[in-house]
């Protein structure tokens, strides 16, 4: 029996794999290991509409193409262990899985707070269960919420939050802005104004210390010793990568896992990794490798690396360019979406509005030496309509000289 492809990570990134391994011409067994229980779903809804009741849980499951009806799922069960040099993947039930391609998918968990005092009260949002227990919370009358981070996993439920009536809610980050580092700050005090005309309270440039409560939070205590009365806390401070079952292979696990122009890892073309954990050059761009968290990267890691993979388990040559995906992401927040193309975090010296006017529905251009490189909308439908226009302009550029 041939050996199979493992793929390591049964989520969004891992899920598109085998079904672009599929397309890709790859007909051999394909293993795919998930420590969730629950078959892959959609993440980005957690923090809005199912949160806010508007959808359910259920909804968020993807439906896998028939293509890939013959996979073996391993839900419940992790990945702890990778010897590259043999081709083999230990997982937490002590078996041993033996493979002819890898591909490393497992993706991030949400970075915790360490301070002192209680734990209870204390919630993030990655998983359904997650979801579910902070909703559980939310939804208690007179609940007063403090949101720590203000990216976009914290702005999304601090605006779910007020929308499902709470009596107080706070985003505190020591940053000067909300979403400063992805928007840069005129966009980034365009949407502080937003949420506060609707009710959501700043402790900006600041930071949280400790905890009060015995049993379960009261509190939050910031960095000048001022304390927010809380009932529910939710942790949105950044992501940590799950490598650690990586590690002794002579890999760069620095931030996710460093990957070359195709996505394979570590010169080794039988093992790529897809999704949030790949740290990859784009050539659209200026080649320094980076992650991207956007929704739409697991979907296009996917597509590339199973061709690169199938091709070479298949002894040819894939005959691709180097990867080079548009990044794309939106976030919907209160009654206004965020709609960005391209890579405006690499054009913050050279902020443009291109459209419309900071106080109301708003196109803004990124530019690197004058080049348009990004863009992001606020707003409305139009808004995000207008940075939807210059897709194809951005797609056109050339890469970015090193």
């Amino acid at each position: 029996m041939r050996a199979p492809i493992v793929v390591a990570g049964a989520s969004m990134a891992g899920l598109r794999t085998a079904e672009q391994l599929r397309a890709a011409g790859w007909d051999g067994p394909i293993i795919l290991i998930g420590d969730e229980p629950h078959m892959p779903y959609n993440r980005p809804p957690l923090s809005k509409e199912v949160l806010a009741g508007r959808a359910t849980f259920d909804s968020l499951a993807f439906r896998p193409r028939t293509a890939v009806a013959d996979v073996t799922w391993r839900l419940g069960t992790k990945a702890v262990r990778a010897d590259l040099d043999r081709h083999l993947v230990e997982l937490d039930d002590g078996e041993a899985l033996t493979y002819a391609g890898l591909v490393i998918a497992t993706g991030m968990r949400p970075r915790r707070l360490r301070c002192p005092g209680p734990t209870t009260g204390r919630h993030t949002v990655r998983t359904l269960d997650d979801a579910r227990g902070l909703r559980d919370a939310l939804t208690r009358p007179g609940v007063r919420v403090v949101v720590v981070g203000a990216g976009f996993i914290g702005c999304e439920v601090a605006a779910t939050a007020v929308a499902l009536g709470a009596a107080e809610v706070t985003v505190v980050d020591p940053l000067p802005l909300p979403m400063i580092g992805p928007l840069g700050e005129p966009l980034a005090r365009a949407l502080r104004d937003r949420h506060e005309q609707r009710g959501v309270r700043f402790a900006l440039g600041t930071g949280v210390t400790a905890f009060e409560g015995e049993d379960h939070v009261t509190g939050v205590i910031l960095v000048d010793g001022s304390v927010l009365a809380a009932d529910v806390v939710v942790e949105s401070v950044g992501s940590v990568a799950n490598t650690e079952w990586l590690d002794g292979n002579g890999l760069d696990l620095t931030d996710g896992v460093l990957t070359d122009e195709h996505l394979r890892v570590g010169g080794r073309p039988d093992v790529v990794a897809v999704g949030d954990i790949a740290r990859f050059p784009n050539a659209r761009y200026d080649g320094v490798p980076r992650r991207v968290e956007h929704w739409s990267i697991p979907t296009d890691t996917a597509k590339h690396a199973a061709r690169v993979l199938a091709a070479h388990l298949g002894g040819t040559e894939s005959g691709l360019a180097p990867f080079a995906p548009l990044p794309t992401f939106w976030s919907d927040q209160h009654d206004f979406r965020l709609q960005s193309f391209g890579a405006p975090a690499l054009g913050k010296d050279d902020i443009r509005v291109l459209e419309g006017d900071l106080d109301g529905d708003v196109l803004v251009g990124y530019h690197t030496d004058g080049r348009l490189v990004g863009v992001v909308a606020l707003g409305g439908t139009a808004a995000a309509a207008a940075a939807a226009r210059h897709r194809a302009e951005l797609l056109k550029q050339p890469a970015l000289t090193a």
